[in-house]
């Protein structure tokens, strides 16, 4: 939906793009239709990718500042500043493609950079701070598949 909307100007898009954000911040994939089918239909049938479960504070994180910027594009878009709101969703697109393409997680990546820091404490996601119950927990996962 960013690409759309950065190469049309379609400013609706950006309402559904909004809506899906705040929806997996609030709640996980449960309200959001695009993280329902994400997850309960499209990834179940890749059987040739190999899932990789992560834990859900750097991914609420993630989709927190999917949510910031998307809200900043449809405020944009709303008060005309239209070229502005484009270039906003085309920076919010590139994370996104790189999740979807390569499964790489940028905001992910920079909670784990923001917990090394200390910015983050640790008891906000104590799986993601101690890797060996984060892999206890994956191989529990697939030894039960």
């Amino acid at each position: 939906m960013a690409v759309a909307y950065s190469i049309t100007g379609w400013g609706w898009i950006l309402i559904p793009l909004t809506y899906g954000f705040i929806a997996r911040v609030a709640s996980g994939p449960r309200f959001s239709p695009l993280g329902l089918l994400a997850t309960k239909v499209i990834t179940p049938r890749l059987t040739s990718i190999n899932h990789r479960i992560l834990p859900g504070p750097p991914k609420r994180f993630a989709q927190g500042i999917g949510a910031i910027f998307s809200i900043v594009a449809t405020v944009l878009f709303l008060i005309d500043f239209t070229v502005a709101s484009r270039i906003v969703t085309a920076a919010l697109a590139g994370p996104a493609l790189l999740e979807a393409a390569l499964g790489f997680c940028v905001g992910c990546k920079m909670f784990s950079g923001l917990m090394r820091l200390g910015v983050i404490p640790e008891s906000v996601c104590v799986e993601c701070s101690d890797i060996s119950a984060r892999l206890r927990t994956q191989s529990i996962a697939k030894n039960s598949q």
